[in-house]
């Protein structure tokens, strides 16, 4: 089969080491972070934010979180053009959606008038709202759709990337506290270009179980 988007998937791969002399050029970055933010999300809650590790400041303090664990995906701190910490909010609340609907009514996506009617959606949030106010299995949902829409975006410019869950999260959303701001990081996700000669995931074939094999058409 073949189709752009095919190929796209085709080419990407995990990239396991980067090439510390290249980043991505700015135009680039800049229409990946337009991606994040036209990312879907249930009810078009959005209840996410995308951290920027790109100074050399915030480089050194990711390193650190690093101690020990993960050796293999430590040395992207520095060689990585970027990375992205993915933050959910984990106690999504009513005031949170306020502040969708009223940018729909800025986007004109309805009218000041339907405000109170538009409040109608937030059922589904409430659904998923334990008796303590906890929304995370939710938004953590909503995060790894923004996550998917990031890596085949990525694809499609040829830029490498590694999804990171092997992070200390504890000890990252403690570092990162400040600008997390109540946000709940468990992912992360590199990107860059991937090292010609030390990333051995490069010149692997793609393996993929048979469409048989998952798919059932009833």
């Amino acid at each position: 089969m073949t189709h752009p988007v095919i190929e796209d998937l085709r080419w990407r791969h995990t990239a396991k080491r980067y090439d510390p002399t290249k980043r991505i050029p700015a135009e680039d970055l800049d229409i990946f972070l337009e991606v994040l933010r036209l990312s879907p999300s249930s009810i078009n809650s959005q209840p996410w934010r995308f951290i920027v590790i790109d100074s050399e400041n915030a480089r050194e303090r990711l390193d650190k979180t690093f101690g020990d664990k993960y050796p293999l995906n430590r040395p992207h701190c520095f060689d990585a053009s970027q990375i992205i910490l993915f933050a959910y909010n984990p106690r999504y609340s009513r005031d949170d959606y306020s502040q969708i609907i009223d940018q729909e009514i800025r986007d004109g996506r309805m009218k000041p008038e339907e405000r109170d009617k538009a409040f109608a959606k937030f059922i589904f949030a409430e659904m998923n709202t334990d008796k303590a106010g906890n929304t995370a299995a939710w938004t953590k949902a909503q995060l790894y759709i923004a996550l998917g829409n990031a890596l085949h975006a990525l694809a499609r410019l040829k830029i490498d990337a590694t999804p990171l869950e092997g992070i200390d999260t504890p000890a990252v959303n403690e570092e990162f506290k400040q600008e997390l701001d109540g946000y709940q990081c468990d992912v992360a996700l590199a990107i860059g270009y991937h090292h010609p000669e030390e990333d051995f995931n490069a010149e692997l074939p793609k393996s993929r179980l048979k469409l048989g094999d998952i798919l059932i058409k009833i």
